[in-house]
């Protein structure tokens, strides 16, 4: 795989932030995708208190969502946690994840922001812009904006507006449920990242691809992560 715009990871706070605010002007939030036939959700978990940062890509077949391929990656935990600068502690495993792939997906859906961050440069943007693919922003929580309240219907949403300007939507993915923020994170517009997210989307209240991305990044079993491959950190699928 092939990494765009390559970068030291050894960042202080202060040249972190100076880099998210230098590549943020690269980020694309127009359409340029082809053709989607795969689409693939993106988490990370931690184990051993935080000290190992595990990150997962679950690759699903579009529009069917049937998983394909499923892949995890594992690097000490290097950046700590700071607010607003958490791709740079993500971002590395993730990558790692990724290149174990057989084939690459169409689209990306990160859990985490996109543009709906204070710098409009959240992982989506990070993992879209390094790897040149078209990457959406699918978090739980709100991290910076306000929206007025969503209608409490599949498909309803607000624009998310932080100084002025729409960074993202509020989505209701499932009646009763909390609204996910929604906002692209690389080559792609903020209307088509709603409309393949709640293509993406079937009975729960995350997107099928970032709820089994979450699955294995985070609540994985010990035995089941026994059927990894050793030597390429594949789960082997039945």
């Amino acid at each position: 795989m092939e990494i765009y715009h390559s970068h030291a990871w050894d960042l202080s706070r202060e040249a972190a932030i100076a880099l998210q605010q230098t590549l943020r002007d690269k980020i694309i939030t127009t359409d340029q995708l082809g053709e989607i036939h795969t689409v693939a959700g993106v988490d990370v978990g931690f184990e051993d208190a935080g000290n190992t940062t595990r990150a997962a890509v679950v690759v699903l077949s579009f529009p069917e969502l049937q998983v394909q391929e499923r892949a995890i990656a594992r690097r000490p935990t290097s950046f700590p946690y700071i607010p607003g600068l958490l791709s740079f502690r993500e971002v590395p495993a993730v990558l790692d994840a990724l290149d174990k792939l057989n084939t690459l997906p169409d689209l990306l859906l990160c859990d985490g922001q996109g543009t709906a961050h204070p710098r409009r440069f959240g992982i989506a943007c990070h993992v879209g812009l390094l790897t040149n693919m078209p990457a959406i922003g699918v978090a739980k929580s709100l991290l910076v904006g306000k929206h007025e309240e969503v209608a409490d219907e599949k498909g309803a949403w607000q624009p998310l507006q932080h100084k002025g300007e729409v960074i993202g939507v509020a989505l209701r993915t499932r009646p009763k449920t909390k609204p996910l923020y929604i906002s692209p994170g690389h080559r792609i517009s903020l209307e088509t990242s709603i409309a393949y997210v709640l293509q993406c989307t079937t009975k729960y209240r995350l997107p099928e691809t970032t709820r089994q991305a979450h699955k294995l990044a985070s609540e994985t079993p010990a035995s089941e992560l026994e059927n990894l491959n050793p030597e390429t950190n594949q789960l082997k699928l039945f």
